[in-house]
Order: structure tokens, then sequence, then C-alpha cells
């Protein structure tokens, strides 16, 4: 697998001014460096699906617009399809995509098909093509009835769709996505993990994504690189992330009378409590002997185990590397 991005040593600097009194900032005013991104190194190979994760202020966000030539790098070097982003050339441009759920990438008071007429022009897209892929994508996230609509009178769902339909018409090698199922209700959220994952498993696209969704990563992505306080802790696939901690287990186990939370501690950590259950969090080596205990001395209604969620292994992890 080839690699098509290539990081090394990267860093971005802001200068952030200092907080002074009126008179100082006017005349004698002072920046402090603030670290964003701190010498990362990594390497994305073609049609890999990757999350960047990271707590608010981490620099997975300038880390993706670095990648995408929006920002400038204080240092280090970055090569994407063999060019450096900031050169911002035609045919680079041509082979990537970005999508920001909090930004408006469509003209407000045209109507979907009419901004796609003109990124076909953009991309010298033949009308036949140009005829099928809209079709095709339009109904695989369920929008052929909002391409006439202006974008301003759509919903924010129905306009994430139409974000995703104008960014990939021209099949980009690379599509970045910087959250994007921020603020959509629960059905529009699942349908485009849906079509990102058809993307990926059906067109080969390499996908770039940030997300604070981790149903967006569970589902989307292959590989994680978490990112915090600006330095790379973890970069591996996601199914050894979930490896190193599948000895721990949450039991969630509901009585048909109350139990006193106090009786249950000494079989694990109570993580929560409701009036009939309770949360336990054990190891998975005593999960057998801990189900037996609460049988045979409990009127036990039912018992659930599941594996420590996804977002709270990352937690963990933020809260290992602070």
């Amino acid at each position: 697998m080839e690699n098509i991005i290539k990081v090394k040593e990267l860093t971005k600097i802001y200068q952030v001014p200092q907080k002074q009194s009126f008179w100082k900032s006017v005349f004698f005013s002072k920046n402090i460096p603030l670290v964003a991104v701190d010498k990362i190194n990594f390497e994305i190979g073609e049609g890999e699906s990757v999350a960047l994760l990271g707590p608010n202020g981490a620099g997975k966000t300038t880390t993706l617009k670095m990648l995408t030539g929006l920002l400038y790098p204080s240092s280090g070097e970055i090569n994407v399809l063999g060019y450096t982003p900031t050169d911002r050339k035609r045919e680079y441009l041509k082979q990537i995509a970005l999508v920001m759920g909090n930004k408006n990438g469509l003209s407000w008071d045209l109507s979907a098909r009419q901004s796609f007429g003109l990124f076909k022009t953009i991309y010298q897209i033949s009308e036949k093509d140009f005829d099928m892929r809209l079709k095709e994508l339009s109904e695989l996230l369920d929008a052929e009835k909002q391409l006439d609509t202006p974008i301003r009178k759509l919903s924010l769902g129905q306009r994430l769709k139409m974000e995703l339909i104008g960014a990939i018409l021209h099949r980009p090698k690379l599509l970045f996505l910087d959250e994007p199922t921020i603020g959509l209700d629960v059905v529009s959220k699942r349908k485009i993990r849906h079509f990102l994952r058809y993307l990926h498993d059906k067109e080969k696209t390499t996908i770039i994504l940030t997300s604070h969704e981790m149903a967006d990563i569970e589902m989307v992505s292959d590989r994680v690189v978490v990112i915090n306080q600006g330095k790379i802790v973890f970069d591996d696939s996601l199914q050894k992330l979930l490896h190193k901690y599948q000895d721990k287990k949450y039991l969630t186990v509901t009585f048909y009378k109350m139990v006193a939370a106090m009786k249950l501690r000494k079989l694990g950590e109570v993580i929560s409590s409701k009036e009939l259950s309770h949360t336990l969090e054990i190891s998975k080596e005593n999960q057998g002997k801990v189900m037996a205990y609460l049988t045979d001395n409990f009127e036990v209604d039912d018992i659930d185990v599941k594996s420590i969620p996804l977002d709270e292994i990352i937690e963990d992890l933020f809260n290992k590397t602070t």
C-alpha cells in the first residue's frame, strides 16, 4: 500500500497576544508562543480510513488544515499525493475534498443542483458522468427531493448531505472531514456514517476524519491517531486500541428488589447506580465469578455485560498523557 500522506516533524506555533493593561497593549504589545502541533510524524496509506482524535485544543483540526493547505506550518514537512499542500496547485486540489460540519461550502442562495453545475465546470466533469454521479449520490443519501431547494431553506442535516455530494462529485482520492455529524439528529448521523463507509469500502476513497462522536469513529475509521497537547499519544488500528482495554468489562445487574451499592463494592468499582440496577467495572477474568456470586446471593432480574465504551477509552488516554 502506497503512502499518500507523509508528515515529518510537523509543527504549528501561534503567536498569542499576552494579557496586559490597555496602554501597555497599545504601545508595548507582546506575544507569547502557543504550540498547537508539536513535531508530529505519521504516514497514511492509500485507501485508509483514519480518525484524528483529541480533546478541544489538542491540535487535530490544525493538523487537518495544514494537510489541506489552509494553514502554513511553522516548521516540518508535509507531502500529500506528491504535493506540498500550501502550494495549492490545481492538480493537487482536484484530488482532494474538505467538508467541515460547521462551515458552509455551498452558495446560500443557490439550489444544490445549481452549485453542483458550477462544480461540473470547475472540475471538467462530462454531462453524462455528472448526471450519473449526482443521481447515484443523491439516492444513497436520500436527498433527491432537496436538490432544487435553495441551501438556506434546508435543515442542517439536509445541507450537510449536499455538502458531501458537492465535495465528492469529482471522485477525489482523498476526503478530509472535520466534525461531519456535528449538530445532526440520530437518523441523519446514521445515514452519513453509512455513506462514508460506502465511499471507503466501494470507491476506495482515503478518508481523514476528526470527530467528537465516537460512533463516527467506530463506523467509519479503521485506524486511530490520538493527539493530545500537540503530540501523538497513540497511532494504531482501532481494534488494537480496543484490545488494550479488553481485560475490563462493564456489568450492569438489575435486581427485583433494591440492593445497596455498598454491598457490591467488593465485586468491583460501582460506576453508576439506579433504583433497581447497578453498573460495575470488573476484570474480564472475574466475570464468571461475579455473575455466579450475584445470582447465588441476590434476586437478579437481568445481567448485561459490555466492553468499555470507546469514549471512555479515549478519555483515559487523554488523562494518562496530560
